[in-house]
């Protein structure tokens, strides 16, 4: 049975669709990766998991069980009793999702004291030994200070800090490592790979780094144009993509193999905006493959490995094509 089950979601600004049909499942210790460029959509299918879309926002149709429970249908009240201790999630933007009056120490401990789960003295113990897991030297001294006197990246470990305390059953990472050097990098996704290994937690990881996907995650989807295109094993996905738009994708990495002095391979345009949706295939004005017959709606269908696409590739180097 899956941890999380997103059926259809529909999120629009006014008349605007933002997000449209979105489905994906996320099952008990399993890492999923959510791709794509910026504008497709990721951060508000994950944003609207958590119960905290912006003002002028809203989730227009669609379902979002957690362990059965539909979280929108849920109060307010339940849902925020849910957040922190169950459900938790690392921001994109970590200085301003802190509180700038709050010494960074108490932040952390937070969820432990208001959850029942430590008293204060042990929630701070704990704060401090989750800060010193997370790279940052001198955890007891920092753990007093306010995150103006920290900067960008380790305000970003103390989010992340804060998000793994807890030990929830579901973490949204959504870029968790972007502020970081390489070393801490890699250091915080083996924090998160033992969490999901040692209680269980299910990860859904937001990201443009494909490297990362390889590394830590077990299925991977893909978003472009607030559409779910492809979803798959991360094995099969990177071994034999289906989707222009995700060939095209592992395209951009660069290759060991690569000659000397080789121009790098780049997705012509931009996302488009919500504005400007194309009819049918959202992808179209910018892939190769395109013919008359992407002006419908192509639909998510396979098995283990969906696309949605009625020109599918057979490998990501045919995107050089």
């Amino acid at each position: 049975m899956s941890l999380l089950e997103i059926s259809d979601l529909a999120i629009q600004a006014g008349p605007l669709s933002l997000v449209d049909g979105v489905t994906l499942d996320i099952r008990p210790g399993e890492v999923v990766a959510l791709v794509g460029e910026s504008g497709s959509g990721k951060s508000l299918t994950a944003l609207s998991a958590m119960g905290l879309l912006g003002e002028g926002l809203g989730v227009t149709g669609g379902q979002i069980l957690f362990d059965g429970t539909d979280l929108l249908d849920m109060a307010p009240d339940a849902l925020r009793r849910l957040r922190g201790q169950d459900l938790a999630m690392i921001f994109q933007e970590p200085v301003s999702s802190l509180n700038p009056l709050v010494p960074v120490g108490e932040q952390v401990a937070e969820s432990l004291v208001v959850h029942g789960k430590a008293a204060p003295a042990e929630a701070r113990r704990q704060a401090v030994e989750m800060l010193r897991r997370v790279g940052i030297p001198e955890p007891e001294r920092r753990a007093r200070q306010l995150p103006a006197e920290l900067s960008g990246g380790m305000c970003q470990r103390v989010m992340i800090a804060a998000a793994l305390i807890s030990r929830p059953r579901l973490l949204i990472a959504d870029e968790p490592t972007t502020a970081l050097d390489v070393t801490i990098q890699a250091q915080i996704l083996a924090l998160m790979a033992e969490l999901a290994a040692e209680a269980g937690t299910s990860v859904l990881l937001i990201t443009h780094d494909m490297g990362v996907v390889a590394e830590l995650a077990d299925r991977v989807c893909v978003m472009y144009g607030g559409r779910v295109v492809e979803q798959g094993a991360v094995g099969d996905l990177f071994a034999t993509p289906r989707h222009p738009y995700t060939a095209m994708l592992l395209r951009t990495i660069p290759r060991l193999d690569d000659a000397p002095g080789q121009e790098l391979f780049a997705i012509r345009g931009s996302v488009p905006s919500p504005r400007d949706w194309p009819e049918g295939c959202r992808f179209r004005t910018r892939c190769p493959r395109a013919t008359d017959a992407c002006t419908a709606r192509p639909v998510l269908e396979g098995g283990a490995h969906k696309v949605a696409c009625f020109h599918p590739v057979k490998g990501a180097w045919e995107a050089q094509a």
